[in-house]
């Protein structure tokens, strides 16, 4: 719902798309109606106190409403609607306006918890939107595990839904990808998920999975590339790690290439003309927690797109701020979690600071060199 009255954002440091201006926002019906130098009569004042200005945050991947469903293991809660409306709550205060919510379709290693959660996630967050409850704009991203044989039966139920955004081919197997080295592997299951096998059960497990994976993979990325094609859906990869791995990708029909694990992977995305995606935690814990590529290393090298917040929505303001802190341009940096995203997602009326573009707006200060989120309107209505 957008705010009817003029309003008037005053002594801000607005961030536009190559700079940052002492200056004055003028917001009418729920779009920005101009950026001045100085105050113009009329309006509803809103004195900013210096703070900085910004394009309200654009997530294109939380894995945060899960926590909210699945808060321990073993653990379900019961109440779908309190699980939206408290991740919710999370995303606003984040700064962030507009977010896809990553929903795990197909299970490789949760003993089919996400799977259980699926329809009553999407249903609660569609009910949650319907009644306006919601204070951030909320679409889908739904993550495929292609080598779940049940996949397509779970995905085709929701590919129609309105509010979803994009499709990304996910592929867990062991020996390739993420998990190509099988002994890191086997630590990790051993430490995230207590599993722990002998010699003889892992070589059976593995080449078990490595079954089923040449079984089902090819059909069904072949399944979620028509469907994406169909619906004018970007498609996504995850966790290219070999050029050979993003060649497969392109050819599948992605133009995203989300969380390579290598800097070989990220560049030859790059000479395919694939928009690079890293997870903000990445910048903010100074690498991957995985022992994957630095998200600060593509920074570098010019060939980092955009970041997404994965699964702390906090860290995508913070990265944003990291980064010009090690030496880029703050409009640049902030761009990555604004602009660049929106842009991506096809949202041509958000993630910039411009007149026509939608008044999605947080109000950030530093203390202690860390932002913090101190207003956030979204389509000229504060809602924080």
């Amino acid at each position: 719902m957008t705010d009817a009255m003029h309003i008037q954002l005053r002594n801000a440091r607005i961030v536009e798309d190559n700079k940052i201006r002492d200056g004055v926002l003028n917001i009418r019906n729920g779009v920005i109606e101009s950026v001045e130098d100085d105050c113009g009569g009329g309006g509803a004042i809103v004195d900013c106190a210096g703070d900085l200005l910004i394009a309200g945050l654009v997530d294109l991947h939380t894995d945060n409403l899960e926590h909210h469903f699945l808060p321990r293991p073993g653990v379900t809660w019961p109440c779908a609607m309190t699980s939206a409306m408290a991740h919710d709550g999370q995303i606003l205060t984040s700064g962030i306006t507009s977010v896809l919510d990553a929903m795990a379709i197909g299970d490789f290693e949760t003993s089919g918890a996400r799977s259980a959660i699926l329809d009553a996630a999407i249903r609660a967050l569609s009910h949650a939107q319907t009644a306006n409850l919601l204070k951030a704009d909320h679409y889908f991203h739904f993550r495929c595990e292609v080598s779940d044989p049940a996949l397509m039966e779970m995905l085709e139920p929701h590919l129609d839904h309105p509010n979803l955004r994009l499709l990304s081919i996910m592929d867990h197997t062991p020996g390739q990808k993420q998990f190509r080295d099988l002994a890191r592997y086997r630590d990790y299951r051993g430490r995230k998920r207590g599993r722990l096998w002998g010699d003889e059960e892992f070589t059976s497990y593995i080449a078990e999975r490595m079954a089923i994976q040449r079984t089902y993979a090819p059909k069904w990325s072949k399944r979620i590339a028509e469907a994406g094609a169909a619906r004018r859906l970007p498609i996504a990869s995850h966790d290219d790690t070999t050029v050979e791995d993003v060649e497969q990708s392109f050819a599948s029909g992605s133009s995203v290439c989300e969380f390579p694990t290598t800097i070989e992977a990220a560049r030859h995305a790059r000479r395919l003309g694939m928009q690079n995606v890293m997870g903000a935690p990445n910048i903010v814990l100074g690498g991957s927690h995985s022992g994957n590529v630095s998200a600060s290393a593509l920074a570098e090298e010019g060939l980092l797109d955009a970041l997404t917040s994965d699964y702390i929505p906090a860290s995508l303001l913070r990265a944003a701020f990291a980064l010009a802190e090690s030496g880029f341009a703050l409009p640049k940096a902030v761009a990555m979690v604004t602009t660049k995203p929106a842009a991506l997602l096809g949202f041509e009326d958000r993630g910039r600071i411009a007149p026509g573009m939608r008044a999605d707006l947080a109000l950030v200060r530093t203390i202690e060199k860390v932002p913090i989120v101190r207003g956030v309107w979204v389509a000229g209505e504060r809602r924080l």
